[in-house]
């Protein structure tokens, strides 16, 4: 009865202030153990007091609720946890929306609150609903709940809130969590005799169920993103209500998502539709047929929406040293058509044609091999076909479409005279050498070639070159019988004779190669490969110079030299012409007065540089081959205090995980930093770590700056930065050397600021933003961005020690893109499971359908970490 009066007082004193009676409310009955609920008319828990009713939803107040038995939730954070007095505990529960069925918050003059902005998460529950306990101010939560009424909270993409209810933890349930967190096994790093190794975590195998299609969220349905519909495999497509294969919970901010659809630049929306996971091949029907199982049709170029650069495979058949030399072969003739800046030539062998992710980041696959293709890779070859793959056949067996090969013995490894009609329709006349093999038209068959054809002159005119269309999504192939992947030196050319006639055509064999490489899409314009140039030695503080001046004094030796294992620096007051500059021969110059570059501000760097210690010492080149090895011969000397750091412009030969290369155009903030670590603290013992904190400083030296908070971009475990969880723009790599009690470990970075080609950048998303907003940001420099990561670096190592993982995952949850995603354990069968948070030690948890969590690892270095399949971690 006295909160019947209460609501009755509320109500005619605050009137039609919904915000002011909720919080009001809140505040005063929180102290009677009551709970508060924000739920649709039809769903008010029994015997409660309805105080406020708008829309058909409606805030009342309940019997109290509680929560005592945690056995089936998922502990978010790592830590034992503490519920403050003035923080309300209470459960959020949704649904998941998916496809055409995807709701946008109502339009209103308010503005959308974001459910991660208000509150921390605590634990959760997959399912359906899905159930999250969080923690929250009192006004929080009542901003939480008046965003709810009114139909302006906005949660993840595919997940639309139903019901906010506070609840009571007994202190049973707090006692779980408590145990949840001390008891998760810990990776502790041990000393051993092994001093340096890779600050990442251990390998396995992982599989993102759902991203071949995915989703951007708050799109309009007209666009058919987000659809099922022509999507998933076959058997795929057929799911339960409570599928969350396709959804993604962030646990962070979503203001992104809501506004994605209009904010996208226009490649990338069209790229978000047409991803298309591999399509099985069905051998009992025809080849157009699984092009036209696709979907709707459409003519156009596949679309990379990997953010990575692009990959152009080449497939050699066996892995014998003949196939091997084959592929450099072939490996080498592309190397010398495309943009270096825009792919990597990778080998793609049999078995990792068949297991892994290959085709969503492919924009041409090379066949180059007699053997026959196996049943199992000509599907998957043609699955790719279907989607709107490109496919070069060099002197392949590999024929569809109703083609057959037919072999000649007179032709084989003899030089021939060629007539190529390019897509002009004007023609190349060259020498090649012939595979022996030649293009006919299978019985009954009316084939509808393309414009790239290449026939030998003589009588019969024979076809050695068809450019072949297939499907409705774009996918076309060029197969050749000539060897143009070749040079005149090749040991297959036998005589002077032939070598001449090869040799004379050779300007004209790259124009054909160009030609085909072109008319599949892809970029032949050459960019020179920048020469080395010398490092330069700058200071972020000048009181430094004396100081930095005498150590080199006493560490150089009698030539100015200083050794490592990996080059020499050669530190001279000047630099001429005629000191040389090699990969493993540097010259640093120590004049700063004389330091100028275009591409680097050093006042800017110093502006933005709030550190006590890191980045203070720089060395910078506008090309170097990597500077992950720029350090190498300084970082164990040079006094911590002074914070090594190396900065380039461009690299040449960029180090990514495993053995990727990572490519450094001009317009990419390309760091190595030095960091410090005492074996005995707390970041010491979870080194994988490391790599997050870096990762997540990118990501807050510019969402930091104020009004650009609002930019998408995000963390990808476990150490890639992207654009919202669609295109990768950086990565981190980290290795670790233990000397003694102290980790010294150098922290390589890159990520885009200015260059939006080959994938995108940061500035490309500001001004999509502008666009979006009406806003006036100003692009962002490379020298400022880097000097604010370290910064962020520094503050998050200092909060990591002093406070362990908690202090740093809040952050890193708001920002990250895996929360709630779905994946299966073991293999592409294997049971469902949510990704949870990362444990102790910053591996990711995973959330079991009979409620075990389990800690799993990356592979290592497959062609996307979170796509190939995960492995528990064995306890």
């Amino acid at each position: 009865m006295l909160i019947t009066l209460c609501y009755l007082y509320l109500w005619a004193r605050w009137g039609r202030r919904p915000a002011a009676l909720v919080r009001t409310t809140v505040r005063r009955l929180r102290a009677s153990r009551c709970s508060f609920a924000f739920c649709g008319a039809a769903a008010q828990p029994r015997d409660s007091r309805v105080c406020l009713s708008s829309g058909g939803r409606v805030f009342c107040v309940c019997e109290s609720q509680s929560i005592d038995d945690l056995n089936k939730w998922a502990l978010v954070l790592v830590s034992p946890l503490i519920l403050e007095a003035e923080h309300i505990a209470f459960v959020t529960e949704s649904i998941w929306v998916q496809g055409e069925n995807l709701q946008r918050p109502s339009s209103s003059s308010e503005t959308i609150v974001k459910w991660s902005d208000c509150c921390l998460p605590l634990a959760c529950r997959p399912g359906n609903p899905y159930q999250l306990i969080a923690r929250a101010s009192v006004d929080d939560f009542s901003e939480l709940g008046v965003a709810f009424m009114e139909d302006r909270l906005q949660m993840a993409n595919g997940l639309i809130p139903q019901k906010i209810v506070s609840v009571h933890l007994q202190d049973s349930a707090l006692k779980e969590l408590k145990d949840q967190a001390t008891n998760k096994p810990a990776h502790i790093l041990q000393p051993s005799p092994k001093s340096a190794f890779e600050g990442e975590p251990d390998t396995g195998i992982m599989e993102h169920v759902g991203r071949d299609d995915p989703k951007v969220p708050g799109s309009e349905p007209t666009q058919g993103q987000g659809g099922a519909s022509g999507s998933e495999p076959a058997g795929e497509s057929d799911r339960g209500e409570g599928s969350a294969d396709l959804c993604h919970l962030h646990l962070s901010s979503c203001h992104e998502c809501l506004e994605l659809e209009n904010s996208t630049i226009e490649s990338i929306r069209f790229a978000s539709a047409e991803d298309i996971p591999d399509l099985p091949y069905d051998p009992s029907g025809t080849v157009e047929g699984v092009a036209d199982a696709v979907g709707p049709e459409r003519e156009g170029r596949r679309t990379n929406i990997t953010g990575k650069a692009p990959n152009i495979l080449l497939y050699v058949g066996s892995d014998s040293q003949e196939a091997l030399d084959r592929f450099q072969q072939v490996r080498s003739a592309l190397a010398d058509c495309v943009d270096p800046d825009s792919y990597i030539l990778y080998h793609l062998s049999g078995q990792s044609a068949l297991r892994d992710p290959w085709s969503d980041n492919c924009v041409l696959l090379v066949i180059a091999t007699r053997e026959s293709v196996s049943k199992d890779l000509y599907q998957k070859f043609m699955a790719y076909l279907s989607q709107g793959g490109k496919v070069l056949g060099l002197s392949s067996s590999f024929t569809f479409a109703g083609l057959q090969l037919t072999s000649k013995g007179a032709l084989q490894e003899t030089v021939q005279n060629l007539v190529f009609s390019k897509a002009d329709q004007s023609q190349v006349k060259l020498s090649v050498l012939s595979s022996g093999c030649t293009y006919e038209e299978g019985p009954g068959e009316q084939l509808s070639l393309g414009k790239l054809q290449g026939h030998l002159e003589n009588e019969d005119k024979d076809r050695l070159i068809v450019q072949v269309p297939f499907g409705t999504r774009g996918g076309e192939a060029v197969l050749c019988q000539v060897h143009l992947e070749l040079p005149p030196s090749s040991s297959t050319v036998q005589t002077e004779e032939d070598f001449n006639l090869l040799k004379c055509s050779n300007i004209r064999r790259y124009e054909v190669l160009k030609e085909i490489l072109t008319t599949l899409g892809l970029s032949c314009d050459m960019k020179q490969v920048p020469a080395l140039t010398p490092l330069h030695l700058l200071l972020a503080a000048e009181e430094m110079r004396d100081p930095l001046m005498q150590w080199l004094e006493k560490c150089v030796d009698a030539g100015g030299v200083i050794k490592s294992s990996k080059l020499s620096l050669k530190f001279v007051p000047s630099y001429t012409s005629e000191i040389e500059v090699t990969p493993t021969s540097l010259p640093v110059v120590t004049d700063m007065m004389a330091f100028s570059s275009e591409n680097f501000n050093l006042e800017i760097y110093r502006q933005n540089l709030q550190t006590k210690q890191l980045g203070k010492v720089i060395l910078f080149a506008e090309v170097t081959s990597t500077t992950m090895n720029l350090l190498d011969g300084l970082m164990f000397e040079m006094p911590q205090e002074m914070g090594l750091i190396a900065i380039a412009v461009r690299q040449t030969q960029g180090k990514g995980r495993g053995r990727n290369a990572w490519l450094s155009p001009e317009g990419c903030a390309i760091s190595t930093l030095l960091v410090s670590i005492p074996l005995r603290s707390p970041l010491g013992q979870r080194i994988p770590f490391v790599q997050h904190l870096m990762s997540l400083a990118v990501v807050e030296a510019v969402k930091s700056i104020p009004g650009y908070q609002d930019i998408n971009l995000r963390v990808k475990w476990p150490n890639d930065i992207y654009y919202s969880n669609l295109m990768k723009l950086g990565g981190v790599l980290v290795n670790s050397t233990l000397m003694g009690e102290t980790f010294y470990i150098l922290i390589g970075c890159g990520f885009n600021v200015t260059n939006s080609n080959p994938t995108i950048c940061i500035n490309d998303l500001i001004t999509e933003y502008n666009k979006e907003h009406g806003a006036q940001l100003e692009p962002l420099r490379a020298d400022c961005l880097i000097a604010r990561t370290v910064t962020v670096m520094e503050n998050l190592i200092s909060t990591f020690q002093d406070e362990g993982p908690n202090g740093v995952l809040p952050l890193y949850y708001k920002h990250w893109v895996h929360s709630a995603q779905q994946v299966r354990l073991g293999s592409a069968e294997g049971p469902k499971v949510w990704i949870v948070g990362l444990d102790d030690s910053g591996f990711l948890q995973v959330h079991q359908e009979d409620g075990q969590v389990v800690t799993v690892h990356p592979d290592g270095n497959s062609f996307d970490m979170l796509r190939n399949l995960i492995i528990p971690k064995q306890q």
